[in-house]
């Protein structure tokens, strides 16, 4: 006789009983690949402990990087290729969870769950005026619970949205969760193709916790980085080639009398506001090439993202904290962890608050997204809401993403 499969319910409680592996998949908005993060996960889902044990990131071949970045962008596509896209993407994805997985000797079938945030190619949140907020993420989850012989979650952003959040971030549970802090308040900040934080006041509890996307991160350094030097070059490594330019400051003004900025939040954004036709607009329509152009545009968009996420903090974040409460201390994680001219410029500009990498924390910087999405998958396991209202203007909790069994 077959044996039956164990109930949801039943497999639920034998999983908060004790360790769990969970692996977190994330593609980012600079499309540069796949992280994956295999961690164990121990105590009660709703305020775990985890244990990373092995983190990759995947680079995406050059010619789906190139496809995802043309759709990305707005260019025009067919449904068929979306389609063709999201099987692609879903195979890249379970690709990484069982590298991942081989490369620490672990059977990808022994993992309780995954949580694949999928590639974004739209994201637009509500903006007064605009069109419906919508969402698309891609990396189809039923052929990643296949090829990995796991359940996957996926799809986080959708359910936010249908009770009329932003969908993002959604990060912040984690970072309550992970950075909480009885006697610090924290700003747990994520310098990826976009820049978020996340407030957690002195001893925070949930509805105490908000945060909201300050702007672009990395996105507008990448895409003038990979302009100036053809593709040879993704990044600006270490900020080392914006340290030798000047700031034009007629572009930064500019810039940051955007309408974006201004508004508050609860407010995400992508490459609809930051992607390549911000960056023809804004930085290289009209001008003309001279010596040192390339190292003054990266010079200015780096001050860009650290000026924005200063003034997002001066504007939205001090002026609404609890009487009497302080913060302490901004944690960095994400790409721009790594690039210490941005780091000194947030040192300037916030003389009052300890910048420091989340490494310092036992929060590796690359991996900590991925590891965020390996502990919200386990959220949404166990059903139990993945959001934060007051940081996506959702009218409620909800519980997050699609299961797909394999």
């Amino acid at each position: 006789m077959q044996p039956r499969s164990r109930p949801l319910a039943d497999q639920t409680r034998l999983q908060q009983r004790g360790s769990r592996l969970v692996l977190g998949l994330m593609a980012g908005t600079s499309l540069d690949g796949v992280d994956a993060a295999l961690v164990r996960l121990s105590g009660s889902p709703e305020s775990p402990k985890f244990r990373l044990l092995a983190f990759s990131t995947t680079p995406y071949p050059t010619r789906l990087r190139q496809r995802l970045l043309q759709v990305a962008d707005g260019e025009a596509t067919t449904a068929g290729e979306l389609s063709e896209l999201n099987f692609e993407v879903g195979e890249a994805f379970a690709h990484a969870a069982v590298r991942l997985c081989r490369s620490a000797r672990i059977n990808p079938k022994r993992l309780a769950v995954v949580g694949s945030h999928g590639q974004t190619i739209f994201h637009q949140g509500s903006v007064r005026g605009q069109a419906r907020s919508s969402t698309l993420q891609i990396g189809e989850p039923a052929v990643i619970a296949y090829l990995a012989g796991a359940p996957v979650v996926a799809d986080f952003r959708t359910a936010d949205m249908a009770a009329g959040g932003e969908g993002a971030p959604l990060v912040p549970m984690v970072d309550y969760q992970l950075l909480r802090d009885d006697r610090q308040g924290t700003v747990a900040l994520n310098v990826g193709g976009i820049a978020n934080l996340t407030v957690i006041p002195v001893g925070a509890g949930p509805s105490d916790v908000f945060g909201f996307d300050t702007g672009p991160g990395n996105m507008v350094i990448d895409s003038l980085v990979r302009h100036f030097t053809r593709g040879q070059r993704s990044y600006d490594a270490g900020g080392r080639s914006a340290a030798r330019g000047l700031v034009i400051e007629p572009v930064l003004k500019r810039v940051l009398g955007l309408p974006f900025f201004r508004r508050p939040p609860p407010k995400s954004a992508g490459r609809e506001q930051f992607g390549s036709e911000f960056v023809e607009r804004c930085f290289l329509e009209r001008r003309a090439s001279r010596p040192g152009l390339f190292e003054d545009l990266l010079r200015t968009a780096t001050e860009l993202t650290a000026r924005s996420i200063a003034a997002a903090l001066d504007r939205f974040v001090f002026p609404d904290l609890p009487p009497g409460s302080k913060l302490h201390r901004v944690v960095v994680s994400g790409g721009g962890a790594h690039n210490a001219l941005l780091l000194a410029r947030l040192r300037a500009l916030l003389p009052g608050l300890r910048v420091q990498r989340a490494d310092a924390l036992g929060l590796p910087v690359d991996a900590k997204e991925a590891i965020a999405f390996a502990i919200l998958a386990d959220r949404t396991f166990h059903g139990l809401p993945g959001n934060l209202p007051r940081v996506t203007g959702a009218a409620r909790p909800m519980v997050l993403g699609k299961l797909v069994r394999p």
